[in-house]
């Protein structure tokens, strides 16, 4: 297996950052196969964005996880606990030793994302559309303080049928939150099947737009893009809140479960996991990702 060794001068900035998202898409198998099932669909899909993140974008103190001159990330979508659990692990902020207790009982990692529990997570997420108020709550409070600080919500596009995410976005907008970013995944899945059957939102640029927000629109699983989109959205120096869309596909990098029908929730047979882990590892090497 090759490892990128992290004080190489010629290993280029994104090829760290492709480093760390297939080591993050690893401690996901891992924590899944503890369980046999899991959003193991939704973290690998979502991996990119996470490297990119935790190991390019935030500024963090792994040692000390309530930095108040942290950047704060919030997981709005709770479900996606074991993709955050995965990028803490790679971020350090929880040790590798605690993987194997992934769901279980008295564990930091439970299932759902609770902030009382894991070091590093910042709020307490499951119902959808719960993220963003926080987010603008957050944004205002390190603003009144002075406080340099970025928030970063994650959010899934089943919260956009939440009218709670559009209140909160006229608000960020009212404020002129300029120290707030929504990362929403588009991965055109919810648990009821595809999200625009659910209930349709496009066209997504024009909206956000027009509630005031700078808005990018990008490859999620690009990590040229993911890299850019989020330079770009730090860099802006206009007086408004930013998005970026991320489309993205879930499975991504393990090619027998990116072509599953339904892969919201995945249950995985036992034989299946180390054939997961050797594909991804397989894309990995030959620079599949």
């Amino acid at each position: 297996m090759t490892i990128i060794p992290q004080d190489a001068e010629a290993v280029s900035p994104l090829q760290r950052v492709a480093y760390h998202a297939w080591r993050i898409r690893r401690f996901a198998l891992r924590m899944g196969e503890v369980q046999g099932q899991g959003y193991v669909g939704q973290a690998l899909g979502w991996a990119d964005v996470l490297a990119v993140a935790y190991c390019h974008a935030m500024k963090i103190r792994p040692a000390d996880p309530h930095w108040e001159g942290r950047d704060r990330f919030l997981l709005s979508h709770g479900h996606y606990a074991i993709a955050l659990y995965a990028a803490l692990l790679e971020a350090e902020i929880i040790p590798e030793s605690e993987l194997e207790t992934y769901g279980s009982d008295d564990s930091r990692l439970p299932m759902s994302g609770m902030a009382t529990y894991t070091p590093g997570m910042e709020m307490s997420g499951g119902s959808l559309g719960q993220g963003l108020p926080i987010g603008v709550g957050m944004a205002l409070g390190l603003r009144l303080k002075n406080n340099p600080a970025w928030v970063f919500n994650s959010m899934s596009d089943g919260e956009l049928d939440e009218g709670s995410t559009w209140e909160a976005a006229l608000s960020a907008s009212h404020h002129k939150l300029s120290n707030l970013i929504a990362l929403v995944d588009l991965n055109k899945q919810q648990a009821d099947g595809n999200s625009h059957e659910i209930l349709e939102f496009e066209p997504l640029v024009d909206k956000w737009q027009a509630f005031g927000w700078h808005v990018q629109r990008v490859d999620g699983n690009d990590l040229a893009a993911v890299v850019t989109a989020f330079d770009n959205a730090m860099s802006l120096t206009e007086l408004k809140p930013r998005v970026i869309l991320f489309d993205t596909l879930m499975g991504k990098s393990v090619d027998f479960l990116e072509t599953r029908e339904k892969n919201h929730f995945i249950r995985v047979d036992q034989d299946e996991w180390q054939a997961a882990l050797s594909v991804l590892d397989a894309n990995y090497e030959k620079g599949g990702f």
